[in-house]
């Protein structure tokens, strides 16, 4: 399994000066299995360069992995061109949702006045799935569990070769508290992360910011070094980046998160960040 991050930044893109080095584009992550299937996680704005410098190179079938709807993790599926090619077969997964189908909420914002373009006028017509238990796709097993976030949210494990890839963007593992005050197995989204070879999750706040926004569903960075602890992952990845935070201050937050770890464990995701399991 070979990857690459496209955008880690959330809630807003921002770009500018200030996040040259990490990135300002919003959530999304490409993975290559070893048969070439192409597994696209989350449609943020980084969906569109992903498309652009990938044109050559794209498969006929393509799977995006959609962890919940909220438009920075969305909003680049209108922008990514195989979208618009008829000869592609894209399919698309996603939380269940008790209420509305996955493609009629997703048809919310293929439509006006959010976009110029009907869902039904899309010509790869996309097929949509429910994002729930574990099934495969091309050589890799995935595995997608409710967690805790604002609205239908799941996190994903995508394993192959026995590797194991875990991904939670938007996750609030224990509201309020550090993760390692209650047993493992009470964890929001321990069962996707538990032992996973590469964690990539949400680090948006400080421990001041998060103090203010408990139950926001994102995590303080010293909550996230705690939850990768208590999951014995082996290498977590810092994602979902907040828009306030500029590179030297990411940098910082980068070197206190290695103090509390008790080493070179965590990285901060950045765009153009390669990785291979």
């Amino acid at each position: 399994m070979r990857g690459k991050i496209w955008g880690c930044r959330g809630s807003l893109a921002t770009p500018g000066p200030d996040t040259v080095r990490y990135g300002g584009n919003t959530s999304c992550v490409e993975l290559r299995m070893r048969d070439d299937t192409l597994i696209i996680l989350d449609a943020g704005t980084g969906l569109r360069p992903l498309g652009v410098k990938r044109a050559h190179s794209m498969p006929s079938r393509i799977h995006i992995l959609l962890t919940h709807l909220h438009m920075d993790h969305l909003e680049g599926l209108g922008f990514f061109a195989p979208v618009w090619d008829p000869n592609i077969e894209l399919h698309v997964w996603g939380p269940p949702s008790p209420t509305h189908s996955l493609g009629e909420r997703i048809e919310r914002y293929f439509s006006p006045p959010l976009f110029p373009v009907q869902l039904s006028d899309v010509p790869s017509r996309p097929v949509f799935h429910d994002a729930d238990g574990a099934w495969e796709i091309g050589a890799a097993r995935v595995s997608a569990c409710s967690i805790s976030h604002s609205g239908p949210t799941v996190g994903y494990r995508i394993e192959e070769s026995g590797c194991a890839l875990a991904y939670m963007p938007d996750h609030e593992p224990m509201r309020g508290k550090d993760p390692r005050t209650v047993e493992p197995e009470w964890l929001s989204g321990h069962e996707i992360a538990q032992g996973a070879d590469i964690l990539l999750h949400d680090s948006q706040y400080t421990a001041e910011e998060y103090e203010e926004r408990v139950g926001w569903g994102h995590s303080s960075f010293e909550h996230v070094v705690a939850f990768g602890q208590v999951s014995a992952v082996e290498r977590l990845i810092m994602f979902h980046h907040d828009p306030m935070h500029t590179d030297d201050e990411l940098d910082k937050k980068l070197a206190y998160a290695r103090t509390l770890w008790g080493g070179d464990g965590p990285e901060n995701a950045y765009e153009g960040m390669e990785f291979e399991l």
